[in-house]
């Protein structure tokens, strides 16, 4: 007997190309194949789905993704397209597409249909994490480059969407898209959980933010959490930017860092329980140095030692795009606890 998910793949398959038309419409048919960039229906090339079946074999809905060796049936467009977070919601959405009944319909009575999370909800930004895949060979890396983040390594709090929708604003021209590709980092709690999500949408042409009034936007429950790298321990460093901490990291890649998005999160971030000594990369302006205050005075009754980290420049971002790595770390060194320094400090 066909299980249910199997029939429901074939069922798909059976209507592959009304599929694709609905869930890629970025896509077109090609002979027997629908071409189009990805499972995020970015325009391209790269993913190309199988609409008829072929040598005697059910192959109709089946798919191969050239760039990244990825392939598939339809349930997992479905689930990229949806941003589902489990197989349950793309098999209600298969069947609402297919127009079938749930599967108990007949002793039940019927199911409403799954809510839409709402908008800037944590959910919401569930769901966007899960549609977005790691960075390696997407404008992400390209964009960190650009802005002289080239230390290798996994940074598994940063995914890429190809294809992020973006919501216009009154300043945005007329030319502004739809949507673009955007680094999607994961704002945690101290226990790991997914709180929201921070978007950055990127210039699919250049190694720049993309050219929209407002390239920067968050969304779940983000006060007091932050974007992590590394884990929690006795030594530590916080600060307002993602670019601002990634710098940190390219000279110090042992140091454990946590990005608070905004001067306002920065002060708020919680504290864990090993921490015993607190670095806080500054920027050079007055919501800098209020929330370093609003830090020390949290800091002060729990024994935290607090040092600030300031910048050349403008940020830490600005002076490792101008000075290099070793001047950087030169900069910094001084500014740092000498054992710290000595352990933690990388200039290569």
């Amino acid at each position: 007997m066909e299980s249910p998910v199997r029939e429901l793949a074939r069922r798909l398959g059976e209507n592959a190309e009304a599929v694709c038309r609905h869930y890629l419409s970025n896509g077109r048919r090609e002979g027997h194949y629908w071409m189009v960039g990805d499972q995020g229906n970015a325009p391209g090339r790269s993913l190309y789905l199988r609409l008829v079946d072929g040598d005697g074999r059910r192959t109709a809905g089946k798919w191969t993704d050239a760039a990244t060796g990825d392939h598939g049936d339809l349930l997992d467009i479905i689930a990229a397209s949806c941003a589902h977070r489990n197989l349950a919601e793309t098999l209600t959405e298969a069947r609402r597409f297919l127009s079938l009944p749930p599967p108990d319909a007949g002793t039940q009575g019927p199911r409403p249909r799954p809510r839409r999370a709402p908008a800037g909800s944590p959910e919401a930004a569930a769901r966007l994490w899960a549609a977005s895949k790691p960075i390696a060979g997407t404008p992400v890396r390209t964009y960190l480059a650009g802005r002289a983040l080239g230390r290798g390594g996994d940074l598994p709090a940063l995914r890429c969407h190809l294809h992020c929708y973006y919501r216009r604003s009154q300043e945005d021209g007329p030319s502004v898209k739809r949507a673009y590709p955007a680094m999607i980092a994961a704002v945690t709690g101290l226990g790991g959980s997914l709180m929201g999500v921070h978007r950055t949408w990127l210039d699919p042409h250049r190694s720049t933010k993309a050219p929209v009034a407002y390239p920067r936007r968050a969304m779940g429950h983000l006060l007091g959490h932050g974007v992590r790298f590394g884990l929690s321990g006795e030594v530590m460093a916080f600060g307002e930017g993602i670019e601002i901490m990634l710098s940190l990291r390219e000279i110090a890649p042992a140091l454990s860092l946590v990005a608070g998005l905004s001067a306002a999160h920065l002060a708020a971030l919680e504290f864990p329980a090993p921490l015993r000594r607190l670095y806080v990369a500054r920027e050079r302006d007055e919501a800098g140095r209020a929330a370093f205050a609003a830090l020390a005075e949290r800091t002060a009754p729990l024994g935290i030692d607090i040092l600030p980290l300031d910048p050349a420049l403008d940020d830490l971002n600005s002076d490792l795009m101008q000075m290099g790595h070793s001047q950087l770390a030169a900069s910094i060194a001084p500014q740092m606890h000498v054992v710290d320094a000595e352990r933690m400090l990388d200039a290569a």
